[in-house]
């Protein structure tokens, strides 16, 4: 996997949180629950891309468990008007208190950048869930959209944080 696979060239700039110049950022640390079962759950639903189809967004991934170099397909709408966002992803960690993964986008996706989904344990036994994300319009119609795009990208963090919650808890 090289970096010109991608539609940007700081592949794997979320694993050490940078924030590359020349994109919007975003960092959103949520709160899921406590303790390890919470923990165990959380971090299946990340790695396995439940959170997501959770949300709901259509995930087509061509494996199912979270690894680099799986392709992913995001969806979003419906029929004519359905968006889809081609990603791969470039980077997954998975320890005893840590589990997470990013994704960068590819050629035909709306925006250029890359995004992180990561479920930690701290040593209170609180698990969070933090979505660390850089990207830019890519297209002409993401482009007009721009004004909007932040706030969208917010709600769905959001939006991740409170489907993962549930999830967590089941």
């Amino acid at each position: 996997m090289t970096a010109q696979d991608f539609t940007y060239p700081e592949v794997g700039a979320t694993r050490e949180a940078e924030r590359p110049g020349g994109y919007r950022h975003l960092r959103r640390r949520m709160l899921v629950g406590h303790g390890p079962a919470v923990f165990r759950n959380a971090a299946d639903a990340v790695m396995e891309f439940w959170m997501h189809r959770a949300i709901p967004v259509r995930v087509d991934a061509s494996a199912s468990r979270a690894a680099p170099g799986v392709g992913v397909v995001i969806a979003l709408g419906a029929g004519p008007l359905r968006l889809k966002a081609p990603c791969r992803i470039v980077w997954t960690r998975e320890e005893e208190r840590y589990a997470g993964w990013a994704y960068g986008t590819l050629p035909g996706h709306p925006q250029s950048g890359e995004e992180s989904f990561v479920v930690h344990m701290d040593d209170d036994g609180d698990v969070w869930l933090t979505v660390t994300a850089f990207s830019r319009p890519a297209t002409a119609v993401s482009k007009l959209a721009e004004p909007f795009g932040g706030m969208f990208q917010r709600a769905y963090a959001g939006r991740c944080g409170a489907v993962l919650r549930r999830l967590a808890r089941a």
